[in-house]
């Protein structure tokens, strides 16, 4: 059995177990907090991803409160009209930014202008 079954395996009796279930975000992430916490320590929060564990697809609400930031997961709905929706990372995907002159997009960029002078110390 690979390691990571094994992880996985003791993650689902741990929340089975101890954890109480607090919400789900958008991308099918669900959140757990302990049913009660040992004497002395906070109680622990966690995440169990949908599909594979990749962390930057929790959105910043939910990491507030994984990290103890707030006390109650922030609200989904009351986004603000300039507030984006959470993307997680999309590097090495087809939808990863590349700018101007990258090998993707042909490799080539606008010339320099030529109003940029150097600095040199002591002028």
């Amino acid at each position: 059995m690979k390691l990571g079954m094994i992880g996985y395996l003791g993650t689902r009796l741990f929340t089975s177990l101890r954890g109480r279930g607090v919400g789900q975000d958008g991308f099918g992430n669900r959140y757990f907090e302990e049913k009660s916490a040992v004497k002395g320590r906070k109680v622990r929060r966690w995440v169990v991803y949908n599909g594979e564990p990749e962390a930057s697809t929790v959105p910043p609400e939910w990491h507030a409160w994984l990290h103890y930031t707030v006390d109650a997961p922030i609200s989904d709905i009351g986004r603000l009209p300039w507030q984006k929706p959470h993307l997680p990372n999309r590097t090495g995907t087809a939808f990863a930014y590349r700018p101007a002159g990258h090998d993707y997009k042909g490799g080539r960029r606008k010339r320099a202008t030529g109003d940029y002078d150097a600095w040199t110390p002591g002028e």
